[in-house]
């Protein structure tokens, strides 16, 4: 073989394994656009209202596409939200290194693919679930990348607030999922989401008061002063502690969970606390990533209470 021919190949070679390695990378900028780790999260809420729903097993059909469908369509929100806050992502130190302010990828493949991954996770939903769970998960979606995202977030320090509410839904969407049907308990599960949901994003609010500053977003450290946030945030985890007793009250769960609730409440409690009256340039985004674990650990005791107590 030639000395040219060999050096052909080698490039040849050479520009396919760049080619298997950019594939990746591309798909990855696509996942990031979901935003995975809160999607995640919204999932497991999603499968332990499917589990309080019935007793019995579940329909492996209703779990997998409805969690599918879900899960799509919770993507496509995140996706739409990266789109529409590009301009504020390229200001925030938080965020200017995502997809589309960092230019890996443009506007316009990211509207397509929002819209695609929307579309299937409707028809999903619509086709192999149930109506209702379809109409809901769209109605959630046109709250959180429409009504907070285009118009809530710039308009009021309470856009956390109003807004929660649909990323509150995810427990009664599994619900629905299982049941086809509205009831008070999956209710109970949407009211611990949206009341833990300010005091979680106002401590990431203050960890990064300066960045909605120079992005003009009304946030409600921006707005009413750091200290101002502190305290509501301390007085709605007081809130939410008790909120969060009511799956026992109403008799949805035992004693496993009501120890787990206690126990994650006064830590959320304590470290509210430490926000307000002992806080150092930490204590915000601590308390934001125990709100993270909070969550996750009550819904998991809810779980493990259905099927074990």
């Amino acid at each position: 073989m030639s000395k040219s021919a060999s050096f052909t190949s080698a490039n040849s070679v050479a520009a396919a394994r760049s080619d298997i390695t950019v594939a990746p990378a591309r798909w990855r900028i696509y996942w990031t656009l979901t935003k995975p780790k809160v999607v995640a999260l919204m999932l497991l809420t999603a499968l332990v209202g499917m589990c309080l729903a019935q007793q019995a097993a579940l329909p492996l059909q209703e779990v997998v596409l409805g969690l599918s469908g879900i899960g799509l369509m919770a993507g496509s929100a995140a996706a739409y939200n990266h789109l529409i806050d590009r301009r504020i992502d390229a200001i925030m130190a938080r965020t200017y290194r995502r997809p589309l302010p960092s230019g890996e990828i443009q506007a316009y493949k990211v509207f397509a693919f929002a819209t695609a991954i929307g579309i299937a996770g409707f028809a999903t939903l619509y086709l192999g679930v149930n109506a209702l769970t379809a109409w809901l998960t769209f109605a959630s979606l046109l709250g959180y990348a429409l009504v907070y995202t285009v118009y809530l977030k710039r308009a009021t320090p309470q856009n956390i607030v109003i807004a929660g509410l649909a990323g509150a839904m995810p427990p009664l969407l599994g619900w629905t999922a299982i049941t086809n049907e509205l009831h008070g308990h999956a209710w109970l599960l949407v009211m611990i989401i949206f009341i833990w949901t300010p005091p979680h994003f106002w401590a990431l609010a203050i960890h990064r008061k300066d960045d909605y500053a120079k992005a003009d977003i009304p946030m409600l450290p921006v707005t009413h002063g750091v200290e101002y946030t502190k305290t509501s945030i301390l007085l709605y985890t007081f809130l939410l502690a008790i909120v969060c007793l009511l799956p026992v009250l109403v008799g949805m769960s035992g004693v496993l969970y009501f120890v787990a609730s206690t126990i994650l409440s006064l830590g959320f409690i304590y470290s509210a606390w430490i926000l307000k009256y002992r806080s150092d340039e930490q204590s915000a985004i601590t308390t934001f990533k125990y709100s993270i674990y909070h969550l996750m650990m009550l819904f998991i005791a809810l779980l493990l209470d259905h099927y074990f107590v």
